[in-house]
């Protein structure tokens, strides 16, 4: 079916064109009674602004963008990603402002990206997400005036605002419960390197196992099920095999608790677990994971209402959400002496 536009409801209410669009724009131009017919007629067809023609009369486009290098595969999966899009949509569909999303794979795709949605006219602002150690996708935000809202720590991010949660007090609660629990040789199976977060994380793990007199082992992975499963049978098969794994994602801990078992081993007996970002997968497996848990959606949706005023072109600060809290369950305890002495 052909798209209804302006011509169509002019046709049917019997008026001109720039009647139908002073009516559909709230203008004074056209009766009180024309305006409410206008109105019913253009409902009636299903009609909707056009995007281009909107930006080109009042500059707004309507929409905001989300890029994400991250393979399209591993994002159907991971729950954090599916969590901060539906805050950030249960946000926007307020005034009826769409959410643009895409995937890139690499950071100068997105960047060429950022550069045609600007140049076209399709979004008002973005929401950067994946920050990097030296990001250039920074700069270029800068370069192209684009408002954009960084979803992390507000570290190497430029003049652009940041919505975070502090994820090194985070790491400190999970080690420090761990520590309490008894557990002396703790790892950490942490995300892509590259990524500030990862950065973050693993400065906060080294600082906080220090402090508790605890071993700390790293194996480097990307959120994968396939990549968390191998690290812990690489660290689990090790000469100095921990008796507690924290994992920074939750894809991860499930397949880690998989690796675990397939060894023979008891969690938490012989080694205990814990996910970072609480999801029904932590629930839904055998035992039960431990989890840093934090309210992603809500994280999403206070990004969204920072983007509204960077792309009204107000002041808009750094804003820091509420850190996780440690949901507890039975993949954590005390460690058998059989584990504690290997």
């Amino acid at each position: 079916m052909k798209r209804p536009t302006m011509v169509d409801i002019a046709r049917r209410a019997g008026v001109t064109k720039s009647a139908v669009s002073f009516a559909l724009n709230g203008r004074p131009g056209v009766s009180e009674a024309t305006r409410a017919r206008v109105l019913a007629i253009a409902n009636e067809l299903g009609w909707q602004p056009n995007s281009a023609a909107r930006a080109l009369s009042d500059g707004r486009a309507g929409a905001f963008g989300l890029v994400v290098d991250r393979p399209a595969r591993s994002l159907g999966i991971e729950p954090f990603f599916m969590q901060l899009v539906s805050g950030i949509q249960d946000e926007l569909s307020g005034d009826g402002t769409s959410l643009l999303f895409t995937v890139a794979p690499d950071a100068d795709a997105e960047t060429a990206t950022y550069r045609a949605w600007w140049a076209q006219r399709k979004v008002d602002g973005v929401f950067l997400v994946d920050l990097r150690v030296d990001d250039p996708r920074v700069g270029a935000l800068e370069e192209l005036r684009l408002p954009a809202v960084v979803i992390g720590a507000p570290v190497d991010c430029g003049g652009l605002p940041a919505v975070w949660s502090d994820d090194a007090v985070a790491v400190r609660t999970a080690v420090d419960h761990l520590a309490d629990l008894g557990h002396r040789s703790i790892a950490h199976v942490t995300g892509p390197a590259a990524l500030r977060h990862t950065l973050i994380r693993t400065e906060a793990f080294d600082a906080a196992t220090a402090e508790r007199g605890v071993t700390a082992l790293s194996e480097e992975a990307d959120y994968s099920g396939e990549r968390g499963f191998a690290a812990t049978r690489a660290l689990l098969a090790g000469a100095e095999r921990p008796t507690a794994i924290l994992y920074d994602n939750d894809v991860m801990a499930v397949s880690g608790l998989s690796a675990a078992q397939s060894l023979g081993l008891r969690v938490p007996g012989d080694v205990s677990l814990v996910a970072w970002d609480d999801s029904p997968l932590c629930e839904l497996v055998h035992p039960g994971l431990t989890a840093l848990r934090r309210d992603i959606a809500a994280y999403g949706a206070l990004a969204a209402r920072q983007l509204y005023e960077a792309a009204a072109g107000r002041p808009v600060e750094h804003c820091l959400a509420p850190a996780p809290t440690l949901t507890v369950r039975h993949s954590t305890g005390a460690p058998s002496r059989d584990a504690a002495a290997l």
